[in-house]
């Protein structure tokens, strides 16, 4: 599996990112990983030096959407992958589902798989209740304004194909940066009339490390849904060409 890049933003993640490593590599031996760090010390630059990894560091916090479109980018260009993949560095996504759902994925020559938290079979563990609040807001409205047969509008465990990549890269990261840009991601898709399905996923809340979420963040999430919201109809005709 080395037509596989799996592209992981990092900040303030020492604590986790060498188990994800070492996890990822034991599952997909020739799977090429992408960490693109944005923290502000060395600490993490200096664990994952020995590893055989693609590694960025940006130094500075400039967030999670951009991070994953940097990534996207610098893979895109250094080699002709077939799948990318996201996911989050914090162990919150289970790399044991990686394999399974790259098999989905290909079996059913998808451009987009979500990890949905929100399938029947689906589970989400030691999350606060806040948090729960949050997603199924967010989710909830993103549902009733942009119309789109989703469950899980708002996870970053999500495997992309090349064509799908290659119009992530130059078309989205333009309305706002967090969970917006992966609202905007799937809207793209969507409008392209890509192909898109979700899978169960098991989301298990980080339990080491300070959460990237504040009020700041869901507040800028919340404008550029707005934004997406009154842009859609041109996204949409825009995506016919």
């Amino acid at each position: 599996m080395n037509d596989i890049a799996i592209i992981i933003p990092a900040y303030n993640e020492e604590n986790n990112i060498l188990k994800l490593i070492k996890e990822i590599k034991k599952l997909l031996q020739k799977a090429n990983i992408y960490i693109i760090d944005d923290s502000p010390g060395d600490k993490t630059k200096f664990l994952v030096a020995r590893e055989e990894i693609n590694y960025y560091h940006r130094k500075k916090k400039l967030g999670r959407g951009s991070a994953i479109l940097y990534g996207m980018k610098k893979a895109y260009i250094k080699k002709k992958y077939d799948i990318f993949v996201e996911m989050d560095a914090d162990l919150s996504h289970k790399p044991s589902e990686l394999k399974k759902n790259i098999y989905y994925f290909k079996k059913k020559k998808l451009d987009l798989l979500i990890a949905s938290r929100y399938l029947k079979k689906s589970k989400i563990i030691n999350w606060p209740i806040n948090r729960k609040v949050f997603s199924f807001l967010s989710n909830y409205l993103t549902r009733t304004l942009l119309r789109m047969p989703i469950t899980d509008h708002t996870n970053g465990f999500r495997i992309y194909s090349r064509r799908s990549t290659h119009k992530i890269i130059r078309n989205c990261g333009k309305i706002g940066d967090g969970f917006i840009i992966l609202v905007e991601i799937l809207l793209f898709l969507y409008s392209c009339k890509y192909k898109i399905q979700e899978v169960p996923s098991v989301f298990v809340n980080r339990r080491r490390g300070q959460s990237s979420v504040n009020l700041r963040l869901i507040f800028s999430s919340f404008l550029g849904l707005l934004h997406l919201y009154f842009r859609k109809k041109i996204i949409r005709s825009f995506t016919k060409f």
